[in-house]
C-alpha cells in the first residue's frame, strides 16, 4: 500500500488549508484511514481518524470543531480540512491506514504509512 499526503503549506493563524492523502489499494474501502500529526520533539499524535465507509469519525479534542476529516472511496481519497488553524496546529502531518474496518486513535493500530507534508501556521 502506497499513501501519498498533500497540501501542506505555510498559512497565517486563522487561515484553512485541505490536505489530501491518496492510497493505491484496491481495498482501500475495506479499512479506516487516520490522520497523525508530529510536532518536532513530540510524539506523533492522532488528529482524526474515519471508518471504512466515512460513517464514523473521531478527533482529538484540541481539533473537534475545527477539522474534519473525509474520504472518498470511489477515488482512493482521504482529506483533512482544517479551518481557524492556530500557531500550535505546526507540525507535519501523516496519514495512515488502520488494520480494521474502523476508527482508532492508537497509533499500534495503523499501518502503511504515507510521508507526511509538512503544515505551518503563522501567528
Amino acid at each position: 500500500v502506497q499513501l501519498q499526503a498533500s497540501g501542506g503549506g505555510l498559512v497565517q493563524a486563522g487561515g484553512s488549508l485541505r490536505l489530501s492523502c491518496a492510497a493505491s489499494l484496491r481495498t482501500f474501502s475495506r479499512y479506516g484511514m487516520g490522520w497523525f500529526r508530529q510536532a518536532p520533539g513530540q510524539e506523533r499524535v492522532i488528529v482524526a481518524s474515519i471508518s471504512y465507509a466515512g460513517g464514523s469519525t473521531d478527533y482529538a479534542d484540541s481539533v473537534r470543531g475545527r477539522f474534519t476529516i473525509s474520504r472518498d472511496n470511489a477515488k482512493n481519497m482521504v482529506y483533512l480540512q482544517m479551518n481557524s488553524l492556530k500557531p500550535e496546529d505546526t507540525a507535519v502531518y501523516y496519514c495512515a491506514r488502520t488494520k480494521t474496518p474502523y476508527t482508532s486513535g492508537r497509533l499500534v493500530e495503523y499501518d502503511n504509512w504515507g510521508q507526511g507534508t509538512q503544515v505551518t501556521v503563522s501567528s
